[in-house]
């Protein structure tokens, strides 16, 4: 039989739990991006998911319907992203993708506030141990036929130059500054997928032969291929870029060119999408990424954890670690949207 006690504790506890569950869809219920559904895209570059889920797992925290992924290039990706026909993108480099969002429209059509990831570099590097012996500091060094050949992998006696994919930016850089630096007559622009181009640069320098590529950070090649030990940056002779950055200095706060301006990535949004939906456009805002994190994360990739499943293990790990900082970027987008 049960008695008063037990019965007035039960009752208490039953009337607590449908508070509880009432509570809890209210909540659910007053979610800024309840019923919203979201479109992210990325490039190619696997190594680009881990930011891009992290933008996904504040967005689903804010009641978004975020869809999986889908793969589409820089250059196309901002003209989507204007149509609406994708919602954000969270690898715009800048200034690098400079000529990619004016295509789309510039600040029209596209959302562009805030710094998600900073300082991160790019250029050309080659082997410590050719330049060391050769005493090659520049990139225009290379219009020296003799000096080109030391890098000639495919036999025709210009320099390879394990270079950029088709759209991704980079490409029109390094193009630019082949004709730019008189480089045309003995450097070859070695293009294709990038990580198989890569793989079989690293294997020649395994080798002991001589490498000349393009990189940039943050990427697991400079975890591989060490700055400083294993390889050196090449400086250009002078600053030299296409398109919209065509006015920018390239030098370096230490006085070194390597021919390209230090980036920042910055989340690019649709638009209207941002300004119906105040939380998402406060997220894209707030959110900071360290260089160094994505760095970690790349590298263990590059180790072998490089499934799907390991990467949105990698970002729930990072959101765990990072607790405090994740659950204020949620808090500063909620209270945008309460207002």
């Amino acid at each position: 039989m049960m008695t008063t006690l037990h019965f007035t504790r039960t009752l208490l506890a039953t009337g607590l739990l449908s508070l509880g569950l009432a509570a809890t869809t209210a909540s659910a219920a007053d979610l800024p991006g309840k019923g919203v559904k979201v479109q992210p895209i990325q490039s190619a570059i696997a190594e680009e998911t881990f930011q891009t889920l992290l933008v996904s797992r504040g967005l689903e925290k804010l009641g978004f319907d975020v869809q999986p992924i889908k793969e589409i290039e820089a250059a196309t990706g901002h003209v989507a992203i204007s149509n609406g026909d994708a919602t954000f993108l969270a690898d715009h480099w800048d200034p690098l993708h400079a000529d990619f969002y004016n295509n789309g429209g510039g600040d029209a059509k596209l959302f562009r506030k805030g710094v998600y990831s900073s300082n991160a570099a790019q250029g050309y590097l080659i082997d410590k141990k050719t330049a060391d012996k050769y005493k090659i500091t520049r990139i225009d060094q290379l219009k020296d036929p003799k000096l080109a050949k030391l890098f000639d992998s495919t036999g025709d006696g210009k320099a390879d130059m394990t270079g950029c994919n088709p759209g991704w930016g980079c490409e029109a850089v390094i193009e630019h500054q082949l004709t730019a630096f008189g480089l045309r007559e003995t450097v070859s622009h070695a293009q294709g997928t990038y990580s198989a181009l890569m793989a079989d640069t690293i294997t020649r320098f395994e080798k002991g032969l001589p490498v000349l590529y393009y990189t940039w950070t943050p990427y697991w090649i400079s975890g591989v291929l060490r700055p400083g030990k294993d390889v050196v940056w090449l400086e250009v002779p002078y600053s030299s870029l296409p398109g919209a950055q065509s006015k920018l200095d390239t030098k370096l706060p230490n006085g070194k060119n390597y021919g390209f301006t230090l980036n920042t990535q910055r989340i690019v949004a649709n638009k209207a999408f941002t300004d119906q939906n105040p939380s998402a456009a406060k997220l894209f805002e707030v959110m900071r990424l360290p260089v160094g994190d994505i760095n970690a994360q790349n590298q263990r990739m590059k180790n072998g954890e490089n499934s799907q499943k390991d990467i949105e293990q990698h970002t729930d790990a990072w959101i765990k670690g990072h607790q405090k900082t994740f659950d204020s970027w949620i808090a500063q987008s909620m209270a945008v949207a309460k207002k």
